[in-house]
């Protein structure tokens, strides 16, 4: 009767069959105290009415254990329901290592995307299966939400900051994508579509063309805006040279410190003297509204490539201008 009615998205991803169980719990614990208390109420409503308007109820005074026993149950089942929700979640706010990475700008009303090896694409995303995929997304103007349910993965997009997801989709085919932030006139038609490949035809998909990967597309843009001018690969400029930087905790001006992440390096190319490296000044120019969001995430990818190409990296990137930690030189001789 029922069959070919979908009750659910399809489970596709590594994470979908335990979010499912969750839910099923969830529903199932509800359906179970729905069916208690109701039943309970038409009992009690029935067996204690009043049969005589001159009749008067005998006092309650209660049940210590009765009121331990509905008070202390529920409390452990929520406690499982809480240690089973956060361990589902830490899961899958971990991207594992190696995790191949896509970059996403939601915009009204479009999702465009783009692989490291350069392919754009908009409102669909070509993924091989069984790997995992990270997403690094951003906004260009209003609140979105990136939300595919076959994968039971759903993550905000913000202006101003990057917000990830991920997950490995395990069957090849074709699912739904979806905005689920109402984000204008037009958000109904902020939909798209996710096709799982199998990896050789993705590597085919792949290598179909793209006008360079990211990585070189940024270092163009690097060269094109003059930043070469003042990070100078080695030392010696106006501002910290960037090798070896990406990942590693820099110190700055006021003693602070924090991680150079994909935050960290959009808020030095848009506001640059909100966190002033330690021993330089705050000469470097803003870019506000000279680069795009697909831009400065190109850069951001230029700047990763030039600490993936370093054998040593600094721990303090601040410290001797921010150059990569070399050996030791021989007795005698300076570095």
């Amino acid at each position: 009767m029922f069959q070919g009615i979908p009750i659910q998205p399809e489970q596709a991803s590594s994470i979908a069959r335990q979010v499912d169980y969750l839910y099923y719990f969830l529903s199932a614990t509800a359906i179970f105290f729905s069916a208690v208390i109701f039943s309970s109420v038409f009992y009690f409503s029935v067996r204690y009415r009043r049969r005589v308007e001159s009749e008067v109820p005998k006092p309650i005074h209660g049940s210590l254990p009765l009121e331990l026993a509905w008070s202390i149950g529920p409390g452990i089942i929520c406690m499982f329901i809480f240690a089973w929700a956060s361990i589902l979640y830490f899961r899958n706010a971990n991207p594992p290592e190696g995790a191949m990475e896509v970059y996403v700008v939601g915009k009204q009303w479009m999702w465009k995307l783009q692989h490291p090896a350069g392919q754009r694409e908009i409102n669909e995303l070509h993924v091989p299966a069984g790997r995992p995929v990270k997403l690094v997304m951003t906004s260009e103007d209003v609140v979105h939400s990136f939300f595919v349910p076959a994968f039971r993965v759903k993550k905000d997009v913000v202006p101003g900051m990057y917000t990830t997801v991920w997950f490995q989709a395990d069957q090849p085919g074709q699912y739904h994508l979806f905005c689920t932030q109402y984000c204008g006139t037009n958000h109904s038609q902020m939909i798209g579509w996710v096709y799982v490949m199998q990896p050789r035809d993705y590597e085919n998909w792949l290598s179909g063309g793209g006008g360079g990967n990211m990585a070189s597309s940024g270092e163009r843009l690097f060269q094109r805006l003059g930043c070469a001018t003042c990070h100078v690969p080695g030392g010696g400029g106006r501002g910290p040279q960037l090798q070896g930087i990406y990942g590693k905790p820099v110190l700055f001006e006021d003693g602070t410190k924090a991680v150079a992440d994909d935050a960290y390096i959009r808020e030095s190319i848009l506001n640059p003297a909100a966190k002033v490296v330690a021993g330089y000044k705050p000469v470097m120019p803003t870019f506000q509204g000279q680069v795009t969001e697909e831009q400065i995430l190109q850069l951001i990818a230029y700047v990763k490539s030039l600490t993936k190409d370093q054998g040593n990296v600094v721990e303090n990137p601040s410290e001797d201008k921010a150059t990569p930690k070399m050996k030791a030189p021989p007795a005698g001789k300076k570095p």
